[in-house]
């Protein structure tokens, strides 16, 4: 999905801030399937402002910048309901994660098991927050896709938990430099 029928699709939800946005994208469900940063949502926003698709009002912040909030117009509505009749496309799977795991064999002991206690724990921390009562969706579509979400991420786990003995065996016969594990190679 282009960031543009993304945007349309959230605020066919609700009345949302481009930070609004970004943030369901981060933490919600959809973050598992929709990416957008900042850089193209804002810019999205200002063209769909620009079609008439939707619009948005001004308020006043104290001490931080105006905030727009913007909501769908019924223009933008029927975009948004011609663009889900469009074919879809194949999904994708990108995962720096695993780009890294295909070179597992020049990484250290040590630090290979690191990232993939790390992965396991993001994981479990990801199915506890799609399942939290704070961020459980309402309505069967909203529900359909957080427990597809939730499926996904704890079959990736399982395979890890069960799997990583057949990468960490062959590390371990190897001697290595030692490299300290730090989250942030890993996008945290």
């Amino acid at each position: 999905m282009d960031v543009r029928t993304v945007c349309l699709g959230l605020l066919s939800e609700a009345d949302r801030s481009g930070y609004e946005i970004k943030k369901l994208l981060e933490d919600g469900p959809l973050g598992n399937f929709v990416e957008a940063s900042f850089g193209a949502i804002y810019p999205a926003l200002t063209r769909l402002t620009e079609d008439g698709l939707v619009e948005f009002r001004t308020e006043v912040q104290d001490g931080r910048p105006d905030k727009k909030t913007y909501s769908l117009t019924p223009a933008g509505r029927e975009t948004f309901r011609k663009a889900l009749a469009e074919p879809i496309s194949p999904d994708r799977f990108r995962s720096d994660f695993l780009f890294v795991l295909w070179f597992a064999e020049t990484l250290e002991a040590d630090y290979l098991s690191e990232i993939l206690d790390h992965r396991i724990a993001e994981f479990e921390a990801k199915i506890a927050r799609i399942k939290s009562e704070h961020d459980r969706p309402e309505g069967p579509g909203p529900a359909f896709v957080a427990g597809q979400a939730i499926a996904i991420i704890t079959a990736a786990k399982t395979y890890l938990e069960e799997n990583r003995h057949l990468i960490e065996a062959d590390s371990r016969t190897r001697i290595k430099t030692p490299r300290s594990f730090d989250a942030t190679v890993l996008g945290d």
